[in-house]
């Protein structure tokens, strides 16, 4: 009897899994391109030039190291059960419970975004001559801060945690709607939708939940922790992106 091999590695599928690979690779080296394009995307409608852009995401890295401690808190909570914890979908592993928790400001994921908002405000009164924009943003910061304070959940061991498309989303309607009050300011919407993205987060996420750091256990609790791809300076730069 003749003996057949068979070859499973096919000159098609050899093409079809070379072409596999060096997709997943071209994507995997476009991610950061992409990233930095919508940055400086966002930037450039906010009215800064790409320089300037590029600068404000160095420092926003080179910040995402640098944590300003404020306070000390004594915890009173417990790690969960089995050292994880599932929220939105995704599976937290919690380190080891700490006695004492630091709240922090990190530079790159909170302060910065905060000064480019006060920037935008600042220059939004100086182009109009009013504070009209300002008002508008200040609504809008109001009903994103209410949305994610409703969707903020805090995770022990770590911090808050929030569904990262819901805080975007809400600044990104609340500019789209408010910016008919704008008397036709051309950049109104991106500035409310970054503004309300930035501050929004911040509000709704870290500040009000200020309280229930004290049941997480975590060693540290940095607001704006995780930098540039904290949600802090997402929801701002995807807002005012869409806007």
């Amino acid at each position: 009897m003749d003996r057949v091999v068979f070859n499973p590695f096919s000159p098609l599928m050899l093409i079809m899994l070379i072409g596999a690979i060096l997709l997943f690779g071209l994507v995997i080296l476009l991610l950061p391109v992409l990233f930095l394009t919508v940055v400086g995307a966002t930037f450039a409608k906010l009215g800064f030039s790409w320089r300037e852009a590029l600068l404000i995401l160095i420092l926003t890295l080179a910040g995402s190291f640098i944590n300003i401690p404020v306070k000390t808190v004594e915890n009173y909570g417990s790690p969960a059960a089995n050292g994880y914890v599932s929220t939105y979908g995704r599976l937290y592993r919690i380190p080891a419970v700490s006695s004492r928790t630091t709240i922090a400001v990190n530079v790159g994921g909170a302060l910065i975004p905060v000064i480019i908002s006060a920037y935008l405000l600042y220059d939004s009164v100086v182009l109009t001559g009013g504070f009209g924009i300002v008002s508008l943003a200040l609504v809008g910061v109001l009903v994103v801060t209410l949305i994610t304070k409703l969707v903020a959940r805090p995770v022990p061991g770590l911090g808050i945690a929030t569904p990262f498309f819901i805080p975007p989303l809400a600044a990104l309607f609340s500019a789209i709607i408010l910016s008919i009050f704008a008397g036709g300011f051309e950049t109104a919407p991106v500035i409310i939708a970054y503004v309300s993205g930035t501050l929004g987060t911040l509000i709704g996420a870290d500040l009000l939940n200020l309280r229930r750091i004290g049941e997480l256990g975590a060693p540290m609790a940095s607001i704006g922790g995780a930098g540039t791809f904290d949600g802090i300076f997402l929801s701002g730069v995807l807002a005012a992106f869409l806007a």
